[in-house]
């Protein structure tokens, strides 16, 4: 593994050298593909995944039918916090939005890692402090913010996990995440192109007017940065 592999992941690149290439050990690196599931509700965590050039959104199932996204993990974090509160179980299904690369670790390898590393534990309590945070502040956005806010919203948080400008997804996986009707996205992306914010064909968006699409998102945006770098203060991450 490149040394500067880590780096890529925030959380990791946080560790003191020594710590971070313990975890490292038992890492792989890997390539996820669009709309590869991850994890399933309920079901045992056999993997997590360290974003480090990808951006994975994570789903409740409300029925058969209907679902929605509520929260979303890049290279600021790591997916398969449950394990870090000894839950062995996933309680959201993931799904990547963004495909890129991550760094892999067997369930058994990060349990033992936390076991053997306090700086690694004081870490992670930190980070899924903020996660915690972060799904309140989607239920709220939810419930109460129009669809072109939220999408807005999504499109920043997916911007700064890939780490790009641009990025597929099509108007039926946000519909899904965003759980509304798929005639509501497309409506909400017109508008947004119609701005000169976004550009969007053929289920490729690129980001055309950062500043001009942060005005249009709802304050959760600005929300869940500021209480990530609340949570994150002094490890040596930034929101």
């Amino acid at each position: 593994m490149p040394p500067l592999a880590a780096t890529h992941n925030r959380l990791l690149a946080a560790l003191p050298r020594g710590e971070r290439a313990h975890v490292l050990e038992g890492c792989e690196r890997v390539d996820l593909k669009f709309g590869e599931v991850l994890a399933e509700s309920g079901e045992p965590i056999r993997h997590v995944y360290f974003p480090t050039r990808c951006a994975i959104v994570l789903i409740t199932l409300l029925d058969e039918r209907a679902s929605v996204e509520v929260g979303l993990v890049g290279n600021e974090g790591v997916l398969g916090t449950a394990l870090a509160l000894d839950m062995g179980v996933s309680p959201q299904r993931a799904l990547v939005q963004g495909p890129g690369g991550a760094l892999r670790m067997t369930a058994d390898l990060f349990c033992r890692a936390l076991e053997n590393n306090p700086e690694f534990q004081h870490v992670l309590r930190r980070y899924v402090h903020a996660v915690m945070a972060q799904l309140a502040q989607t239920a709220g956005c939810t419930r109460f913010h129009v669809v072109e806010a939220r999408l807005a919203r999504w499109l920043l948080m997916t911007q700064d996990r890939a780490d790009s400008n641009g990025f597929h997804v099509t108007h039926e996986f946000l519909a899904r995440v965003l759980g509304v009707r798929r005639v509501g996205i497309t409506r909400a992306a017109k508008r947004l192109q119609d701005q000169g914010l976004i550009r969007y064909a053929r289920g490729n968006i690129v980001v055309m007017d950062r500043a001009g699409l942060e005005t249009s998102a709802c304050g959760c945006y600005a929300a869940d940065k500021a209480s990530y770098a609340r949570s994150l203060s002094g490890r040596g991450i930034e929101a």
